[in-house]
């Protein structure tokens, strides 16, 4: 016999959520933008209702990941990596009416929809009171963020509603698919969870579940009934009960844990060293010419010429120059510094500079040792800053500041070194100047003389590198109808020698001109100085230039008359350089050339940055960054002493991240954080950059570069680093509520 039909639905009694917000609705917080949910929003959807991510077969689920924990849930609780047992039933009321609880889904079965001549009232179907514009506001926000599945399940974790975006959800997913941006994502990740503070409490926000009024008041502060609750920037709020101490270090676990957990085996090896980098958007669909350099452009030398050039500096500071002759015990040290330093003539310190011209405590040497952190601060009167006046010219030449930026500088910066050493230790009293222009004008007779072209020419196959690829390179641009030409500063019976073990005896045949002793950056900025034709034997010529012909050799000239001759003017030029001073700034700032920089060290700095020691310590010092942002404002003594412990072992991690690439000096791309002076200028005068010219073979001929968005620190919620730590940066927000 069926069951007769059940009565129709009188008007649904309101929820305890909907009486409240009729009650007292929460308006929109002044400092939030606007159509974002307010501090009281959060907890619109009530405390009666089921949370979205709640499992129902009564195994563990998440809390934390939005949404309130619910009364009506039955499973068992995952809270800070803990599985707690299901909630005691509450104690025996009267008797429910009929039909399923308030917050439950009915059981299966067909649905009986009400008999037509009794409709539902208006209030039933619209429910009792509507909350408020704002509260809508915060529900609708909450309804669009993805759902979470139960413990163990493989979904991805749902972003709390108090952050701007799915990190933890946007990092997981970037490491399984192992793209680009996947470290970075991962320190989101990170960071995200670290401003949440126990039970996964959102900054702003009273506790999933949790009213403000029920929170415990952060140690040492009274709560007034009427304050507002904890704006973006206050500290999470310890376990009640707990000490501050116990909980920071509670915090410091967690999130030690997470960084491991967080990082799967394929998280490294996610550069790839022969990647062409972008700092300007170009297409090379638009480039009708290409330029090169010669050294270190097209020809790559190996490692061995730069101790040839330091055993013959020295020996000429011996014999010419009569230094002492306990010099000669000195060798060439590979590794020892990095393009990019700056060199303090009057000091004699040679050390690395940010792009602020702070100098990086560290990597600050006086000969060969390093000159403790509190010496160099008193050097500069107190400071780590060194003046804009100070610094090296436009060219990196200075009356007291000298910048390295060539690759062949690294033997001259270990000679500089290793004489000031020597002078040291002896106990020999020297000018500084002199000493400088001694060590510039030997290592400039090594080149200006042309010993080090004699080494080469009777061994190419030992000292050029990648010859093979070079022809590659050219005979492809050649074949898609680019002109190519050559300016460099080498002599051309050097050049000649080299191209043709590189690309072949007709290796004229690829360039339309072709530019020796060029005396760059003199050649971009001098008009004097007029071209001269050399013959095939390379001797000078000396009728006059109206024209630069295909296939000959011309030596000296000038930017301007290349440019009146030739016509090739603007964007359609890209010219490739080792040098940011003299190979490329004027280029590109003077007359709109596009550039491209040769960064042979970028192979090698990728490599480790692949590594998976590089990959936990940068992750990690992301973290503890964030944690020390994040619990600033617990200013007790111990509390302090906790932030002390935290703050030594973010030094120790930053100088085992340097010491990865080089002991004394880091990479030459960064300081601790800061971008290098080097890298400053990198970005400043090259649209692109790379390892080797060979990267070109990766790229189609019409490919174009797109840069990635710079970020700004502003816009903090788009700069993934500090994507939740950036909204920390006004810690007295709630004070400025009550001003507002």
């Amino acid at each position: 016999m069926a069951a007769p039909p059940p009565p129709p639905p009188g008007p649904r009694a309101r929820s305890q959520s909907e009486r409240r917000l009729a009650r007292d609705p929460a308006p929109r917080a002044p400092h939030l933008p606007r159509g974002l949910p307010s501090l009281g929003n959060s907890r619109a959807e009530g405390r009666g209702r089921r949370p979205r991510d709640a499992a129902r077969d009564g195994s563990p689920r998440l809390i934390g990941q939005g949404g309130a924990e619910g009364r009506g849930g039955g499973g068992a609780v995952v809270r800070d990596h803990r599985v707690l047992p299901p909630p005691a039933a509450p104690p025996a009321a009267a008797a429910p009416p009929e039909g399923p609880p308030r917050g439950r889904r009915s059981p299966p079965g067909p649905r009986r929809p009400p008999p037509r001549s009794a409709p539902r009232p208006l209030a039933s179907r619209r429910g009792a009171a509507r909350p408020p514009r704002t509260a809508r506001r915060g529900l609708a926000a909450r309804r669009v963020l993805p759902r979470a599945g139960a413990a163990g399940s493989g979904a991805e974790p749902r972003p709390c509603a108090g952050c701007p975006s799915g990190t933890m959800a946007l990092g997981m997913a970037a490491l399984r698919r192992g793209g680009g941006a996947a470290p970075r994502l991962l320190a989101v990740a990170v960071s995200c969870q670290s401003c949440r503070p126990r039970a996964s409490q959102c900054p702003g926000d009273g506790g999933h579940g949790q009213p403000k009024d029920q929170q415990p008041a952060a140690p040492g502060r009274a709560r007034r009934g009427a304050e507002p609750g904890p704006a973006a920037g206050s500290p999470p709020l310890p376990a009640e009960g707990a000490d501050t101490k116990t909980y920071l270090w509670a915090r410091y676990h967690e999130m030690k844990k997470l960084v491991y957990d967080l990082l799967p085996p394929g998280v490294c090896n996610l550069l790839n060293p022969a990647t062409i980098y972008a700092n300007n958007e170009i297409s090379l669909g638009d480039i009708e010419i290409y330029g090169f350099d010669y050294d270190y452009t097209l020809a790559q030398y190996s490692n061995l010429l730069h101790s040839m050039i330091f055993n013959t500096a020295r020996d000429i500071l011996i014999e010419q120059f009569k230094y002492p002759e306990g010099l000669g015990k000195y060798d060439y040290i590979p590794g020892f510094a990095i393009r990019g330093l700056h060199y303090d003539v009057q000091k004699s310190l040679l050390m690395k500079i940010d792009a602020f011209h702070y100098v990086q405590l560290g990597t600050a040497y006086r000969g060969l040792k390093p000159v403790p952190d509190e010496e160099v601060i008193e050097l500069y009167g107190g400071t780590q800053h060194i003046p804009l006046y100070q610094m090296s010219d436009f060219y990196g030449k200075g009356p007291s500041l000298k910048q390295f930026m060539d690759i062949f500088s690294l033997p001259e910066m270990t000679l500089l070194s290793s004489v000031i050493d020597y002078f040291i230790t002896h106990g020999i009293e020297f000018d500084q100047v002199h000493l400088y222009k001694d060590i510039s004008d030997a290592i400039r007779d090594v080149h200006v003389k042309g010993v080090m072209y004699k080494w080469i020419e009777k061994d190419l196959e030992q000292y050029i590198l990648h010859g093979d690829e070079i022809y590659a390179v050219l005979n492809r641009l050649v074949n898609h109808k680019k002109k190519l030409f050559l300016i460099t500063n080498s002599p051309f019976s050097f050049v000649d020698k080299g191209m043709k073990h590189m690309v072949g005896k007709n290796w004229r045949d690829l360039f339309d001109m072709v530019i020796v002793q060029a005396d760059k950056p003199n050649f971009f900025t001098d008009r004097r100085k007029p071209f001269r034709k050399l013959d095939e034997d390379g001797s000078l010529q000396w009728d006059k230039i109206n024209q630069l012909e295909k296939g000959k050799i011309y030596k000296e000239g000038n930017l301007f008359d290349f440019l009146r001759l030739t016509g090739w003017r603007g964007s359609k030029v890209l010219y490739f350089g080792d040098h940011l001073y003299s190979d490329l700034a004027d280029l590109m700032l003077r007359h709109g050339w596009r550039t491209g920089a040769i960064v042979p060290e970028l192979e090698t700095e990728i490599r480790i940055i692949n590594t998976e020691q590089y990959m936990h310590s940068l992750t990690w010092q992301q973290a503890l960054t964030g944690l020390l942002e994040r619990m600033q404002m617990y200013q007790d003594a111990e509390s302090k002493q906790v932030l002390l412990e935290w703050m030594k072992e973010r030094q120790e991690i930053r100088s085992l991240t340097k010491n990865l690439f080089n002991p004394q000096f880091g990479s030459i791309f960064r300081t601790f954080h800061n971008p290098t002076y080097f890298s400053r200028r990198l970005v400043r005068f090259s649209d692109i950059y790379m390892a080797s010219i060979s990267c070109l073979l990766n790229y189609d001929v019409n490919f174009t570069f797109y840069p990635r968005r710079t970020p700004l620190q502003h816009e903090a919620p788009l700069w993934m680093d500090q994507l939740c730590t950036g909204c920390m940066k006004t810690p007295f927000l709630e004070e400025m509520v009550h001003i507002r």
